[in-house]
C-alpha cells in the first residue's frame, strides 16, 4: 500500500514496477511468479526457499522501488515526496503450500476489479 493511498500507479508505472520487483526477487534467489496493481498498491506472488527471511525480501522490495520510482518518475511526487516514502511501514504475506498455482493467480488477478 502506497504511504498517503493516494492513487500514485498508472499503467507505465505498474509496468516498470514489476520489473524492479522480478530483479529484486531474483537478486534473493526468488521467482516472482505473479504481479498485478492498482492505482495505490500491488500484489505479489513470490516463491522463495525458506532460507530467504520474508521481512528481508519486503524491505529491500520496497526500499529497491521506491527508490528507482523516485528517480525514473519524479511526477507523482506531490503525493508522497512530502513523507519521503512510496509505501506504508505494513504489508500482508500468507503462505500457499498446496493450491495449484493456476488457483492463486486467478485469485490475484480478481484483486483488480472494483468491488
Amino acid at each position: 500500500m502506497t504511504k498517503v493511498r493516494h492513487r500514485v500507479f498508472t499503467g507505465a508505472h505498474l509496468e516498470r514496477m514489476e520489473q524492479i520487483m522480478r530483479d529484486v526477487c531474483a537478486d534473493f534467489g526468488c521467482e516472482l511468479a505473479e504481479f498485478t496493481g492498482e492505482a495505490n498498491h500491488v500484489h505479489l506472488l513470490v516463491n522463495f526457499p525458506p532460507k530467504v527471511a520474508l521481512s528481508c525480501l519486503v524491505n529491500s522490495a520496497k526500499g529497491v522501488s521506491s527508490r528507482r520510482m523516485r528517480t525514473e518518475f519524479p511526477e507523482p511526487a506531490r503525493h508522497y515526496y512530502r513523507a519521503n516514502k512510496l509505501w506504508s511501514g505494513s504489508y500482508f504475506a500468507g503462505s500457499v503450500g498446496g493450491a495449484p498455482i493456476r488457483v492463486l493467480r486467478q485469485y490475484i488477478e480478481q484483486q483488480d476489479r472494483p468491488v
